[in-house]
C-alpha cells in the first residue's frame, strides 16, 4: 500500500525494509547488508555477517545464492503460493494496489492457476538444498558451526517465510518428512533470529514525523560518491536522473541530481518533505537509472 511516511523521507521507493543512517538512505536488502558490513566493521558486539576470510568457493556460493533467491525467480514463485483464500485477496483496494506494484493480476483465479507450477519450482528448491547444499549433514550453508552467515541469510529467509505462511506448503508434498535436513536448517535459522530478537529487545518505535526530523538533522554516513566517467550509460555527475527497480514497484521512480554511479551502486540527491537534503542509494543490479530527459521522451 502507499507509504506516506517513506515518501516523506524523500524517496518514492515502495519496498521495505529500507535503511537510514543519518541523511543517507539505502534501498534494497542486498545493498543494506553490504553497507552494514562496510560501515560497521565486525566486533564482539557486532559479529560479521560474512566470513572474515572466505574461500573462493564460499564467496562464490554466497553470491550465487543472493542471485538465486531473487533473479532466478524463486521469490516470485514463493509469492505465488500465498493462499488464494487469504482475506486480503478479497480486498479490492489491496489487490488493485498490488497489481499496480507488481504489474500482474492478483485475482483469486490467477493465484489458483499459478499455484501448481509454483509448487513444482519450490519443491525443486527444497530438493536442491536437501540433496546438494545440506546433503553432507552440515549445520550451515558454508559448513561452519559458529552460526548462520550471509550465505544462510540469502536463502533461508525465503524458506522461513513459506514455512510460516499457513496454507502455502501442502504437508503431503513439502514438509520435514520429505526434506528433513532442510527443515532442520530452517528451524536452526529461525531459532537464532528469535534469540537475537530477545537479546536485543523490541525496536524503538518513532512516528513518521520524528523519522523525517531525525534524517533531516542527521550527518552523512559516508563521503559523497563519485560518478564513473567511463560508465556506458554516459551519465554525468549532477545530471538529473530517475532510478527505479525493474522487477516490481517500477511505477514509482526516484528523481534527483546524480551524486554517485558505479557498477555496484547509484546515488541520487533527494529532499525530505521538510526540504532537508538526503542521498538515496540503490544497488546498480536490479535497478535502472536513466537521464530524466530520456525518460520524458519515452
Amino acid at each position: 500500500m502507499p507509504r506516506p511516511d517513506v515518501s516523506s523521507l524523500g524517496t518514492a521507493y515502495r519496498r521495505i525494509p529500507l535503511l537510514s543512517i543519518g541523511r543517507d538512505i539505502y534501498l534494497d536488502t542486498r545493498l543494506i547488508l553490504s553497507k552494514l558490513e562496510t560501515l560497521f566493521p565486525p566486533s564482539p558486539a557486532h559479529p560479521a555477517l560474512s566470513s572474515p576470510s572466505p574461500s573462493p568457493n564460499q564467496a562464490t556460493l554466497t553470491k550465487l545464492l543472493e542471485h538465486w533467491a531473487i533473479d532466478a525467480g524463486m521469490f516470485n514463485r514463493a509469492a505465488a503460493l500465498i493462499p488464494s483464500d487469504m482475506p486480503l485477496l478479497r480486498d479490492p483496494k489491496f489487490t488493485t494496489d498490488r497489481e499496480d506494484y507488481t504489474g500482474r493480476s492478483w485475482s483469486k483465479e490467477s493465484f489458483e492457476r499459478a499455484r501448481p507450477e509454483a509448487l513444482v519450482e519450490i519443491y525443486a528448491a527444497f530438493e536442491f538444498f536437501e540433496g546438494t547444499v545440506l546433503a553432507d549433514g552440515r549445520e550451515w550453508v558454508l559448513g561452519g558451526r559458529e552460526g548462520p552467515m550471509l550465505a544462510d541469510i540469502e536463502a533461508a529467509w525465503l524458506f522461513s517465510w513459506l514455512k510460516g505462511l499457513k496454507g502455502a506448503l501442502p504437508p503431503a508434498y513439502i514438509s520435514s518428512q520429505q526434506f528433513q535436513k532442510t527443515f532442520a536448517w530452517i528451524e536452526r535459522f529461525d531459532a537464532v533470529v528469535l534469540a537475537a530478537m530477545k537479546k536485543n529487545g523490541p525496536a524503538q518505535k518513532i512516528s513518521g514525523a520524528e523519522a523525517v526530523q531525525a534524517v533531516g538533522n542527521g550527518e552523512w554516513a559516508e563521503e559523497e560518491a563519485s560518478v564513473d566517467g567511463d560508465d556506458p550509460s554516459g551519465l554525468r555527475k549532477g545530471e538529473m536522473v530517475e532510478v527505479w527497480p525493474i522487477d516490481s514497484g517500477f511505477s514509482r521512480k526516484d528523481r534527483g541530481r546524480l551524486v554517485g554511479l558505479s557498477t555496484r551502486e547509484v546515488v541520487v540527491e533527494g529532499r525530505t518533505e521538510e526540504g532537508g537534503e538526503v542521498r538515496i542509494h540503490a544497488p546498480r543490479h536490479g535497478f535502472r537509472v536513466r537521464s530524466a530527459k530520456e525518460v520524458e521522451k519515452l
